[in-house]
């Protein structure tokens, strides 16, 4: 079955960096565009930050463009998303999605920002 499990989350001062991880198994990984979305306390689940099946485009929110980035190790099962100069305002649950024939989410993990 697929599963999707993220790792990395944790509490960091503003300008701070991290980096989340997203483990997947039960599907063919490369065949499969992958996603990180958030939400945050009191708001709706907005998409941050896509990645094709290669590797080879991504696309992001206005409001992360230029400090996140996301990428992916095929070989790994794995899809990152690298986090940097960050903000109150990207406190959030962080989650990871693949959409095959349903859409499979992760358990997601906390990131919040705050000094």
């Amino acid at each position: 079955q697929v599963q999707l499990v993220e790792s990395g989350g944790g509490l960091v001062q503003p300008g701070g960096s991290l980096r989340l991880s997203c483990a997947a198994s039960g599907f063919t990984f490369s065949s499969y565009f992958m996603r990180w979305y958030r939400q945050g306390s009191g708001k709706e689940r907005e998409l941050v930050a896509t990645i094709t099946n290669s590797g080879g485009g991504t696309s992001y929110t206005d409001s992360v463009r230029g400090r996140f980035t996301i990428s992916r190790d095929n070989a790994k099962n794995i899809v990152y998303l690298q986090m940097h100069s960050l903000k109150p305002e990207d406190t959030a649950v962080y989650y990871c999605m693949v959409r095959g024939p349903y859409e499979y989410w992760g358990q997601g993990t906390q990131v919040t920002v705050s000094s």
